[in-house]
């Protein structure tokens, strides 16, 4: 269990801790927690915040014990399939924290001896070497995040907008646009007449580059003819569209976006955290991305099919045996 800050600097590495069900992350933070390791309780204080995971959420009651603040994803209510726009947006903001913590984790994997499973019999020296390896990062790395002011303009930016509602979530179930099939035109992805954007401005609709990275592989399909999207028939600045989901292959989910000449103005998907306004989940992400940016830039878009550049030894042609038949062009007089 690695404990860092949002600077990505190692405050604590305990373990290692058994591989089972008995050792999830709430377990043994409540464990380092409760009994005190490496004399833990001296070096947290009341008012503290974790930024957490959802992984942690039995751990969250002995925080609040403490005094420390627990930030966590929201998890959807029983029933539900999506986060409201409240739940959703506060989400965003711990996710845009939390990052950090997996660049850390990817840190101590760069040594080559950390990036593959160890045998068994380095068990006892495996927790002493993540440790050296903290302290050697702590002394010599820079730190994976600082305070700079850009940093903390989009900080003060996702904050004011996670206190606003989805309009075009509002939209959507006022208006039953998800049901009434009869105002929707078909159109081609690439005959929408969609604002051009800068990569600048499209970081500031995602607040982040993440769903950016992943644009270019969702919007393969939509490339290849296979996309379900479709104009408002008053609206004509209103699209709708069905877009693969990433984790499911048999699941779509169902978006819409609005916009005006210049600008994107709003954005909704049925996605579980599509009804929020701190960015946008990556399947907006992945549509505003090609329709504002992606196809106008240089070079191929989606994912490559790299097997064309590689030889297929099983690839040979098949013999043909003509012996039977080499008599046949023989004339008997």
């Amino acid at each position: 269990m690695v404990v860092v800050t949002t600077t990505g600097y190692y405050v604590t590495v305990v373990g290692p801790y058994l591989s089972d069900s008995k050792n999830s992350d709430a377990a043994i933070l409540t464990h380092m927690l409760k009994n005190n390791v490496q004399d833990i309780k001296n070096w947290v204080h009341e008012n503290d915040i974790f930024v957490v995971d959802r992984g942690f959420r039995d751990a969250v009651g002995i925080l609040d014990e403490m005094g420390i603040k627990a930030e966590i994803p929201c998890f959807a209510k029983k029933g539900s399939k999506q986060l409201s726009t409240e739940e959703a947006n506060s989400s965003r903001l711990v996710t845009k924290v939390r990052w950090v913590v997996e660049s850390a984790n990817a840190r101590i994997k760069r040594w080559r001896y950390l990036d593959h499973v160890s045998p068994t019999n380095q068990v006892p020296f495996v927790g002493d070497y993540i440790r050296i390896i903290c302290a050697i990062s702590n002394k010599y790395f820079p730190p994976l995040s600082t305070a700079q002011e850009d940093d903390m303009a989009v900080a003060a930016k996702m904050k004011y907008l996670s206190i606003g509602v989805n309009l075009l979530k509002e939209r959507v179930e006022n208006e039953k646009l998800d049901k009434r099939t009869v105002i929707w035109r078909e159109v081609q992805l690439l005959d929408l007449d969609f604002p051009r954007l800068s990569e600048e401005r499209l970081r500031e609709l995602t607040c982040g580059i993440y769903q950016l990275n992943l644009a270019s592989s969702y919007i393969q399909e939509h490339l290849d003819g296979n996309s379900d999207v479709y104009v408002h028939q008053e609206d004509p600045h209103l699209i709708r569209v069905k877009i693969q989901s990433r984790h499911t292959s048999a699941k779509k989910h169902l978006l819409w976006i609005s916009y005006n000449e210049t600008e994107v103005t709003a954005w909704y998907c049925k996605c579980k955290t599509g009804a929020r306004v701190v960015g946008v989940c990556a399947h907006i992400a992945a549509i505003i991305w090609f329709l504002g940016y992606g196809r106008y830039s240089h070079g191929d878009v989606g994912v490559r099919n790299w097997a064309e550049y590689v030889e297929d030894a099983a690839n040979i042609p098949q013999e043909i045996d003509d012996s039977s038949d080499s008599d046949s062009s023989v004339v008997e007089e």
